[in-house]
């Protein structure tokens, strides 16, 4: 028999997280989590389950009946979008502007769909008139699918524009919304978004884990009208909606909800809802704001135009002569501060500085400008 390993309990220091994500998380949604562990066939568990549903819907701005959280990370929310819509041999839009564009693209050739890629430059949004190019050029394409905020560059696409497209020339969206849902403006019925995920560690500022997802009626009758089977037992949302939604409050069993988890995304939703859609916007945009002058006086360069920026992701160019690794690793050992680095095309030269949901505050902002100061000079 192996010995039996002896460790310490894991206790880490306090971080002020002001990367890309996982954001700072609300000691709130900390307590909600610690809360007792309930069966998740639980007759209170499930009346949770329909609070958080409607919650989930409230930040979305939906009515759509398939609205619920994937047990699984935002990747997974793609993953679910695109496995229970797209089948084999069917044409995809994809639109590419970063690095969460390009896994848009891997998903669909995974299903064994056809990707036809529009590219648009790193750190711009996605061009609608390039979009409208690619639809005009295939007659044939089912789904437009694009990144609403590119986490790896931090800009912003006008989603309202582009699924308009998509309904014009007879396609459904889907759109990745990991940055952008409770962040900045984002309205999935009023806009026609049929497929949409986000994740619960962005803007949220709730534990890592859980994608929120919603799926519109034309997207639920594509599901429903399928020729294949949904190649992911566990994504299927055909099998999942019994568990979130069923006739009487009764639930299929389908799998062992992560309840305590849960518990912290209601826990999330519900402070978001008791701030109001619009102020949580609103104070992205004000804590960006000042930010944004704070490192112009430091002289560093965003990566995107203003009129794409988002607020709550803000990518900066490293100056010249300055050693990216080292920088942020003085600012987690002297000051436990965490900003990200850049992705794909933009490492090393780039910075990411996140300022999400609970973190979008002026304190982690003062904090920020002054280390970042401290440590370039």
């Amino acid at each position: 028999m192996l010995p039996a390993p002896q460790f310490q309990a894991f206790n880490p220091p306090r971080r002020i997280l002001m990367g890309p994500g996982p954001s700072d998380v609300y000691p709130e949604v900390l307590a909600a989590q610690a809360r007792p562990t309930v069966g998740h066939l639980d007759p209170l568990f499930v009346g949770m389950m329909d609070e958080l549903k409607s919650l989930i819907q409230y930040a979305f701005q939906t009515q759509n009946e398939m609205t619920m959280a994937v047990s699984a990370p935002g990747s997974a929310g793609m993953e679910t979008c695109f496995v229970n819509l797209v089948e084999p041999g069917e044409k995809v839009i994809v639109c590419r502007n970063g690095v969460f564009g390009e896994r848009m693209r891997q998903n669909v050739e995974r299903v064994g769909a056809i990707a036809v890629v529009v590219d648009n430059e790193w750190g711009t949004p996605v061009d609608p008139a390039a979009v409208e190019v690619a639809l005009k050029a295939n007659p044939d394409a089912k789904f437009l699918a694009f990144v609403h905020a590119e986490t790896s560059t931090g800009a912003l696409s006008d989603a309202k524009t582009l699924c308009a497209l998509a309904k014009q020339h007879g396609c459904l969206s889907i759109v990745d919304a990991v940055t952008s849902l409770g962040g900045v403006e984002l309205r999935v019925d009023e806009w026609g978004i049929d497929a949409i995920y986000s994740g619960s560690q962005k803007c949220l500022s709730c534990v890592p884990g859980l994608s929120p997802v919603s799926f519109s009626p034309a997207a639920v009758e594509k599901l429903k009208n399928r020729k294949t089977p949904v190649q992911s037992w566990f994504l299927d949302q055909s099998l999942v909606m019994a568990y979130w939604s069923s006739a009487g409050g009764k639930r299929s069993y389908h799998h062992t909800a992560p309840v305590n988890a849960l518990y912290a995304l209601h826990e999330s939703l519900r402070l978001l809802a008791a701030e109001g859609l619009e102020h949580a916007w609103q104070r992205h945009k004000e804590m960006h704001l000042v930010l944004r002058a704070g490192l112009e006086k430091l002289g560093l360069n965003f990566v995107v135009e203003e009129a794409s920026r988002l607020p709550q992701l803000n990518a900066v160019f490293i100056p010249e002569g300055v050693d990216d690794a080292s920088v942020r690793t003085r600012l987690l050992n002297d000051y436990n501060l965490e900003i990200g680095a850049g992705l794909g095309a933009l490492a090393g030269k780039a910075w990411r500085i996140g300022l999400m949901g609970f973190g979008a505050r002026r304190e982690n902002v003062a904090l920020c400008l002054r280390a970042l100061e401290e440590v370039l000079s």
